[in-house]
């Protein structure tokens, strides 16, 4: 008995389920894709997958345009879920609490079907499904993800740095540019990369809001999964290496400058 109680009072027995899910469904799944990236449907070592990539300017112009729409699609977010954020942290009595419900209530429904409502309500207005359609279904999806990360980080900013700004002589828009935007990097970095990395890769939104007359990038790795069949898997695979790459790369340079920032803060 008293083995058994120092077992599962240890931290390490109870780490054990998190690193078994962790092995399971994040680290086998990329090792698999990174295995048929790499193959071909013999099981050849092969770098094929990319060469017919960078050979296909259809695939390549799908993947530049995909990053402008989801840089886009960011911006756009940025521009509006700041004011809102910085509104819910500075606001007293009511106000942050409902305009979270008021965020967070569209949250509660299924991705896929807020986007079914959007398109009817395009249709209801007789407005033609699009880019337009694609980058307003995407901004209303996403924009939760942007505010939240920047209200929480302002809402713990240091309110004394504030007050001694403003003792120091220093106006609103000064107390805004020097302190408070400064200070708000991090969760404005977060916000980024919960915008951008799904936007990015998505590929239902676009299918549903342009009537496939739109092809991102997600959905060039879908078709290759879900419609090219077995043989097209490492095509498929070499894609969504391609996509984890360029993720990686803007969260590495992202924490770079975000440190960076932070430094020249101090």
């Amino acid at each position: 008995m008293i083995k058994l109680s120092a077992i599962f009072n240890s931290r390490r027995t109870w780490a054990w389920p998190y690193v078994l899910f962790l092995v399971l469904f994040v680290v086998l799944p990329l090792l698999l894709i990174f295995v048929y990236a790499f193959t071909d449907p013999q099981g050849n070592f092969t770098i094929k997958n990319f060469v017919q990539f960078f050979a296909t300017s259809e695939a390549v112009n799908t993947f530049i345009y995909s990053i402008a729409i989801a840089m886009l699609t960011t911006i756009i977010c940025l521009l509006l879920g700041y004011p809102a954020a910085y509104i819910m942290a500075t606001a007293e009595l009511k106000t942050p609490a409902v305009m979270s419900m008021l965020f967070i209530l569209p949250m509660w429904i299924n991705f896929l079907l807020r986007t079914l409502a959007t398109v009817e309500l395009f249709n209801m207005f007789s407005i033609p499904l699009g880019e337009g359609a694609l980058i307003y279904g995407m901004c209303y999806d996403f924009l939760p993800f942007m505010i939240y990360p920047i209200y929480n980080t302002l809402q713990k900013m240091d309110k004394s740095l504030i007050e001694a700004a403003h003792d120091l002589g220093a106006n609103r828009a000064e107390v805004f540019t020097k302190v408070i935007l400064p200070l708000s990097v991090p969760g404005i970095y977060s916000g980024i990369i919960m915008v951008f990395m799904p936007t990015v890769s998505t590929f239902a939104i676009a299918e549903l809001l342009t009537r496939n007359k739109i092809t991102l990038f997600g959905s060039l790795i879908q078709r290759a999964f879900g419609e090219g069949g077995l043989q097209m898997w490492n095509y498929g695979a070499a894609l969504s290496l391609i996509m984890l790459i360029i993720i990686g790369l803007t969260s590495f340079f992202g924490n770079n400058e975000e440190e960076s920032g932070t430094a020249s803060i101090i």
